[in-house]
């Protein structure tokens, strides 16, 4: 993307000049208006929203951005909820974006955001390293960070203790006397999956157990993932005889494999899932699931980021949220 910089070398005056040509300023002679228009359209130069922001800090769009990875997981719907009617309580409205997880797609929306000057961004990263929110955040937009957050960087975040809730599910599989636990879950680099990942290995040492690589199955979040990776533990020598799903998606694609398998749940194969949805005591049978207070997240992320939009200086606050194990009919 071309910087200020950039414009100012391609037509050969200051980056002032450039300021002020950008922000129609009437002391810039028509000539060299001129060649930083015509530098501006060759170079394909967006000016920042944000900066402008910045130089007249009286202006407010009453907008707040809402970036998420898919919104076909139900968790987020909830999260939407949560960040709306905090926003409709403080006369905000919400531009929702969804990025299906892939990084293109979330630069362009992130770009359009820019665009609307928003006000602020409630944001749940591709990663941790997430260059386009980071860029966001050091230009000084006000940026709430939810489910994940971003290394090294001084962001206000809300999540949930992903490692807890994972540790205590797999323990209580284990006390419930299963041997062989399976964990199923997304992308891999995504903070949530990690964490998740970590309390699982933890309540397998912790009781005793070694952990066994090969029950451990990455893939996308969505509900294909669930269905193949589902039906690669169960075509195993030795399959598990428990799962633990990394997300609701995740758990409806591997129940699918396990009913065309036709095993009986819990008493071939248990299943436990993170997230607990609305839907999982309708399932056959009732699913046990790990809750997380998805509407709360959204309430807290956007109280968090209006209180940024009027205290950009205070510092970054990390909020942890407990989770709980539903224990149903599935282990």
């Amino acid at each position: 993307m071309s910087s200020l910089n950039d414009v100012a070398r391609r037509a050969g005056v200051s980056i002032a000049t450039v300021s002020r040509v950008i922000n129609k300023g009437s002391n810039v002679n028509e000539e060299t208006r001129a060649k930083v228009l015509k530098a501006i359209k060759e170079l394909k130069y967006q000016p920042s929203r944000v900066a402008k922001r910045l130089r007249s800090k009286s202006a407010s769009s009453n907008l707040i951005g809402l970036l998420i990875p898919d919104i076909q997981n139900p968790f987020y719907v909830d999260v939407l909820r949560g960040v709306e009617d905090v926003a409709y309580e403080n006369n905000y409205a919400i531009i929702m974006c969804n990025f299906a997880q892939d990084e293109k797609k979330e630069k362009m929306y992130l770009d359009i955001l820019q665009q609307e000057s928003i006000d602020g961004l409630i944001a749940a990263p591709a990663h941790e390293k997430d260059p386009n929110v980071i860029k966001l955040l050091n230009d000084g937009l006000p940026i709430v960070c939810v489910d994940r957050g971003l290394t090294g960087k001084d962001v206000d975040v809300v999540v949930v203790n992903n490692r807890d809730g994972a540790y205590v599910a797999v323990d209580h599989l284990i006390k419930s006397g299963y041997k062989r636990i399976a964990y199923i879950s997304g992308q891999k680099q995504i903070p949530s999956s990690k964490y998740r990942e970590m309390g699982y290995r933890d309540a397998i040492e912790d009781n005793g157990m070694q952990v066994d690589v090969e029950l451990i199955k990455y893939g996308d979040s969505k509900h294909r993932s669930g269905v193949e990776l589902c039906e690669e533990l169960l075509a195993m020598a030795n399959p598990p005889d428990a799962i633990f799903t990394g997300n609701n998606l995740i758990t409806l694609g591997a129940l699918e494999t396990i009913h065309k398998r036709e095993l009986r749940i819990p008493e071939e194969v248990a299943i436990v899932g993170f997230d607990d949805m609305m839907w999982s005591i309708s399932l056959n049978p009732p699913l046990s699931a790990v809750r997380q207070p998805a509407y709360e997240i959204g309430k807290r992320a956007c109280e968090l980021l209006i209180q940024r939009i009027s205290d950009p200086k205070r510092s970054p606050i990390q909020m942890t949220l407990n989770t709980k194990l539903i224990l149903r009919k599935s282990c």
